[in-house]
């Protein structure tokens, strides 16, 4: 594997790879390379592994990581599961809890890792940023940025990147944190946000994660055609992303578009994952709505 010269980082492309969401580059740039170091041998595993969960290629993973597995790589088996068995995940959230009133080792930053995101999955921000505070892991702080945005605290999150850039300024890692949270602070950092995204996909080239970002960007400053020009994109890079498919949906709205167009775009979601947050949110909002028709009712 070629090291980076300028970071010293024999991991960097697949940490690039990784994290602007070039999954199947990654998984390859994984099985190609080999290494001495063991240490770095096992971090290569981990972003091969959390790829092949971004691909939702599950069985891969939960039969590959067993009891013998390394530690840090154990944790992304439950993560697996977790995510492959969408009617079990009200009782692993049970667990995980359980789990994390323990004996935590928080130095297994994959663990970590895995906690908070199914718990900010399950909708549990507080306890992904309770599960993360013990951690200086750039990933971790990350993902407490990301916790912060779901609590609608901008403000928050802004304090949190300041540790973020001391650790590593320009991290690809940093850099999309930088985006998510100028995009919530919204106003003239919506456009600071769109030229992170910009850059990355000049970088890095087209994938679903850059250009969903992108678009948010768009719909952000009312630019509805250019964000669905992005989406579309995204759309030819994965059919099946729900991410890209929300933000079509949500587009589609603000563009005035006939309502069988959303439509079409909540039964390809409804499909892929029937159980995605934004149809849990959908589904209790339309639950609040018809009670309230209820109560007010003559």
């Amino acid at each position: 594997m070629v090291v980076n010269m300028e970071t010293g980082d024999e991991l960097i492309d697949i940490k690039n790879s990784f994290f602007t969401g070039n999954y199947q580059v990654c998984v390859n740039e994984c099985q190609k390379h080999k290494l001495q170091d063991s240490s770095l041998a096992v971090e290569k595993d981990i972003f091969m592994y959390r790829s092949y969960i971004a691909l939702k290629k599950y069985r891969v993973v939960l039969d590959e990581i067993s009891s013998s597995s390394p530690d840090l790589i154990q944790p992304l088996k439950t993560l697996a599961t977790f995510l492959a068995n969408p009617e079990r995940r009200e009782s692993m959230v049970v667990d995980l809890d359980n789990m994390m009133s323990g004996n935590l080792d928080v130095n297994n930053y994959v663990l970590l890792l895995v906690a908070g995101t199914i718990y900010l999955h399950a909708g549990q921000p507080e306890s992904a940023l309770k599960i993360l505070h013990s951690s200086e892991h750039i990933e971790c702080l990350a993902l407490k940025v990301q916790a912060l945005l779901s609590m609608n605290r901008p403000d928050l999150a802004r304090k949190e990147m300041k540790n973020l850039v001391e650790k590593d300024e320009d991290a690809t890692i940093t850099q999309l944190a930088q985006a998510w949270t100028n995009l919530h602070l919204g106003s003239d950092k919506i456009q600071e946000a769109y030229y992170i995204y910009k850059d990355l996909l000049d970088k890095y080239g087209n994938t679903c994660l850059l250009l969903n970002g992108s678009a948010a960007c768009s719909i952000a400053e009312g630019k509805y055609v250019e964000a669905e020009a992005s989406l579309n994109d995204g759309l030819q890079e994965d059919p099946n992303n729900t991410d890209i498919l929300v933000n079509l949906l949500v587009n589609s709205q603000f563009m005035g578009k006939p309502q069988e167009v959303s439509n079409r775009y909540m039964s390809q979601l409804k499909d892929m994952d029937p159980k995605h947050p934004f149809l849990v949110s959908v589904a209790l909002k339309e639950a609040d709505f018809d009670r309230m028709c209820k109560q007010y009712a003559i």
